[in-house]
């Protein structure tokens, strides 16, 4: 091998390695600036309730869990609370965390066929269970 041939097989090295370092995206940090999140190993059930679908109950749950089981290794072990399953954890994922501090200070709205609490179902819309026998047959 010549030196020139040697010279621009490490040059080439060079440039390599440098531009592999550029274009490797940083991992992104679970509490990146201006993204708001809730620690659910540390948050209280009020902070956890700031959670798209979340209400106190499950907020609750979720609390007792991370006390008879211990902190939550990755936000994907939410799933182990009774009334969270895959859909659930899907909308609840981008605002989960299981490190930092939590950042969410307001209640995130579901965003399907959601209503505030505060709005009361329309007369006659409430739901009849079939089984209901007080419900009349049509």
């Amino acid at each position: 091998m010549s030196l020139r041939s040697f010279a621009r097989s490490l040059a080439l090295l060079s440039v390599l390695s440098v531009t592999s370092g550029l274009l490797a995206a940083p991992a992104p940090s679970e509490n990146e600036p201006g993204k708001k999140t809730v620690n659910i190993n540390q948050a209280s059930a009020d902070e956890l309730a700031r959670l798209p679908k979340v209400g106190s109950k499950l907020a609750g749950r979720i609390v007792t869990h991370r006390s008879q089981h211990g902190s939550f290794k990755r936000v994907e072990d939410l799933m182990a609370v009774k009334g969270v399953g895959e859909k659930m954890f899907t909308s609840l994922k981008p605002y989960l965390t299981v490190s930092g501090s939590t950042t969410l200070t307001e209640k995130v709205s579901s965003t399907k066929g959601s209503r505030p609490a505060s709005q009361p179902r329309a007369p006659g819309k409430a739901t009849k269970k079939a089984s209901d026998p007080a419900s009349p047959a049509k």
